[in-house]
């Protein structure tokens, strides 16, 4: 049985969501978490071609702000934070949750892969969410809280994650250097770390069904992680209950990382 989410817990709290996809994304997982709680929600989506898979999941919780964003658009991320201070005047929550790296490098090998390959994956998977973050602070004039999404293969190599390994860690990083940044403005900073989940960037990976069932079979709690695991972590440190928690990277699948 799931657990019921308090719907109190972020009542009041507007939140930004990038990286919705479709309805089997973690960032949809993550609205569907805020929403419960009482969040009011902006959702974004990356283009037309993906807007009739994200508009679903922007009807089914309510969301105020549905903009298309592609992070690479100066003008686009304007015009999202411009409706969201128009609409609400601030911001809580803000969540990251996209990454990109073009097949052959991602396939091909650390090795192997381009200059402009790397390039490219840093700057939408890393450095957009420091995009992100700059136009979300002036918002959050009573503090608040931002997630990016990472995977395990930051820290540990992971077959076939390739050149995405040195562009998490970086994510990684820059959330423990904006923690200290913004720590005086009461700005929260968290890396969310998921275990292995059947997303369409997952499929992105060779063997990744490889992959899932190492994970179930070697976590001490011997059971996948879902999109909602990580919306429920995501709302508790986003709450007051985590009031004093920021700059750490979060693991939510069911312990594998402590596995040799």
């Amino acid at each position: 049985m799931d657990p019921t989410l308090p719907p109190s817990l972020l009542r009041g709290q507007k939140a930004l969501i990038v990286g919705v996809a479709n309805e089997a994304s973690i960032a949809t997982g993550c609205a569907q978490a805020f929403h419960q709680c009482g969040a009011d929600l902006a959702i974004t989506y990356q283009n037309d071609k993906a807007r009739p898979h994200v508009m679903p999941v922007a009807t089914a919780v309510g969301a105020e702000i549905v903009m298309p964003l592609d992070v690479t658009d100066e003008a686009q991320l304007d015009a999202v934070f411009d409706a969201i201070a128009q609409r609400w005047g601030k911001l809580d929550l803000l969540l990251h949750s996209i990454a990109f790296a073009p097949k052959a490098d991602l396939q091909g090998g650390l090795l192997n892969s381009s200059a402009a390959g790397f390039a490219q994956a840093m700057d939408i998977s890393c450095h957009s969410f420091l995009r992100l973050a700059r136009r979300a602070v002036p918002l959050m004039r009573d503090g608040g809280t931002l997630f990016a999404m990472s995977y395990h293969g930051a820290n540990k190599v992971v077959p076939n994650y390739n050149l995405m390994g040195p562009v998490k860690a970086a994510l990684e990083s820059a959330c423990r250097y904006l923690a200290h940044e913004l720590g005086p403005l009461g700005i929260r900073v968290h890396a969310i770390s998921p275990g292995p989940i059947a997303t369409r960037a997952a499929s992105g990976l060779k063997e990744f069904d490889v992959l899932l069932a190492h994970a179930v079979a070697e976590a001490p709690l011997g059971q996948p992680v879902d999109i909602l695991d990580v919306g429920m972590t995501c709302a508790h440190l986003a709450s007051p209950l985590a009031r004093h928690l920021t700059g750490s990277t979060h693991y939510i699948d069911g312990g594998l990382n402590i596995m040799a």
